[in-house]
């Protein structure tokens, strides 16, 4: 019999890879918001409970960190409760649960990569809504997978932020202008979908549930990205470190969130690249990369 996987937020930006990395060994059923309401137990038992699905994949959020400032409500009853719901659903199917989650459960004042035993502390309530959902899928099912990521990009569309990723964003406008000017002010690991994609079905093929970091090896600024980006397209818009204050942050983030896969390479299973190799990838599948 194959494995049944049922993909929450299957038509988004990682969903959509998800969706295709499982096809070819599993039944995968990819299932957007009018499939089911996470906040909803009832329509998480419904629609889950109709598939009885071997996995679950939960790619689906509130990550809009601006909205989430705005609504924490919303964002609490998605994020938290929402996780809370497919925990207990999925435990009661017998079902492992792969969970997203996000480096912004972090403050960022480490100064150095974050092993999975480092103690949160999330700076806004996206990464409150987030951490809280970490801990109802941890005490909730205990075949879990929790991995934590980094600054995603992937080849479809990120319909809650306008349906353009940074690298689009950077290329649209160094095309348009010539010249962009971005923040060097927070460190990140540029983390392509696929390569995420990729390591959930490499960790569901095994029983060593827990959480994990699982993002891009390396780092660097947003201003070092979008250089790279230029550079590894061979765009010759200029790239300029913006000035302090310049883009004002409308919600506090962390500075220095990035992640050490300590927990995947301690049992072999670290199947990231360097951030750089990434996006060239993610390039040359877009025919943009030079040769």
């Amino acid at each position: 019999m194959r494995r049944k996987v049922a993909v929450i937020g299957g038509n988004g930006q990682l969903g959509s890879d998800v969706v295709e990395a499982f096809t070819q060994l599993s039944e995968v059923f990819s299932l957007s918001h009018q499939d089911v309401e996470l906040s909803s137990i009832d329509s998480v038992v419904g629609c889950l409970r109709a598939l009885r699905p071997h996995v679950v994949v939960n790619t689906a959020a509130m990550h809009h960190v601006e909205n989430c400032e705005r609504d924490p409500e919303r964002a609490y009853a998605v994020n938290a409760i929402g996780a809370r719901n497919l925990a207990l659903v999925t435990r009661d199917l017998g079902a492992v649960l792969v969970h997203i989650s996000t480096d912004y459960v972090f403050d960022g004042e480490k100064g150095s990569p974050y092993s999975e035993y480092d103690p949160p502390r999330p700076l806004n309530v996206y990464g409150n809504t987030k951490l809280a959902g970490e801990y109802f899928v941890r005490a909730g099912n205990e075949r879990h997978f929790v991995l934590r990521t980094s600054a995603l990009y992937g080849l479809h569309p990120c319909r809650a932020k306008g349906g353009r990723n940074f690298v689009e964003l950077m290329l649209k406008l160094g095309n348009e202008r010539g010249e962009v000017r971005v923040v060097d002010s927070e460190t990140v690991s540029p983390t392509s979908t696929s390569a995420l994609a990729a390591q959930i079905v490499v960790v569901c093929d095994t029983d060593a549930y827990g959480l994990y970091h699982a993002s891009a090896e390396g780092s660097c600024s947003w201003h070092e990205f979008a250089c790279e980006i230029f550079a590894a397209s061979g765009m010759k818009s200029r790239c300029l470190v913006a000035d302090p204050g310049e883009f004002p942050a409308k919600v506090l983030r962390p500075a220095y969130p990035v992640l050490e896969n300590a927990g995947l390479k301690a049992i072999g299973l670290n199947q990231f690249q360097d951030w750089r190799a990434g996006l060239r990838t993610y390039l040359h599948q877009s025919c943009r990369a030079v040769a």
